[in-house]
């Protein structure tokens, strides 16, 4: 539901990956955005209107995404695909970010834009582990990425996990993906993805940077 330039993008970048798209949108200038190559369906209407979303062919639906520009519109299409209609991936953008965090915990998958974007320039702004990649809606587990420091080049990751307390989720090495193994070693240019507990960050920041501790 919704097709401006975050839901045109969307139901494009999602045809381009072989899914069969419907977009609604209250406006039928809108559609003009999907350019001439999408194949999907196209209904003008209210997304959070049972009626519409059956033209949609919501029955047949794996997922549902709610990204107009209103808060409300996109949280009530979002209870009527889940609740109405039992699509169980369902996401909504919002606005609000304190609205944001009750939707979560009500089960629905939201997306703070506000905050999300304030968090991406913060994390650019502030210095390394102020502020992690991804923060749990909880606050207790968070993610950073992390450039491999001098003193930990040679090193086993299980070694580094067993002294900082985190995990290495993957690690990007020369533009690849890689998940790590028992035998794994940290490499120069290595970008490690740590998840760890929010209380641990302090820790997890100075093993890293003072180099594996001496038996």
């Amino acid at each position: 539901m919704g097709c401006g330039r975050v839901g045109s993008t969307l139901a494009r970048s999602l045809e381009d990956r072989n899914h069969t798209v419907s977009v609604i949108d209250s406006n039928p200038d809108a559609f003009r955005r999907l350019g001439p190559s999408f194949n999907g369906t196209k209904v003008t209407g209210y997304g959070f209107d049972q009626a519409t979303l059956s033209e949609a062919g919501i029955e047949r639906a794996d997922a549902f995404a709610a990204v107009s520009s209103g808060d409300n519109s996109n949280i009530i299409a979002a209870r009527v695909a889940r609740e109405t209609f039992g699509i169980q991936q369902v996401v909504a953008r919002i606005y609000d970010p304190g609205r944001a965090e009750v939707y979560q915990r009500l089960g629905i998958t939201t997306v703070a834009t506000v905050k999300w974007t304030a968090d991406q320039v913060l994390r650019r702004l502030l210095p390394a582990g102020a502020e992690p990649d991804y923060r749990d809606p909880s606050g207790t587990i968070r993610l950073d990425a992390i450039l491999a420091t001098e003193a930990w080049i040679g090193q086993r990751t299980v070694l580094f996990q067993e002294q900082s307390q985190c995990r290495i989720a993957w690690i990007d090495r020369l533009g690849e993906g890689m998940l790590p193994t028992r035998e794994s070693v940290i490499q120069e240019g290595d970008l490690l993805h740590l998840v760890m507990r929010e209380e641990n960050a302090a820790r997890a920041y100075t093993v890293f940077d003072d180099g594996p501790e001496e038996d």
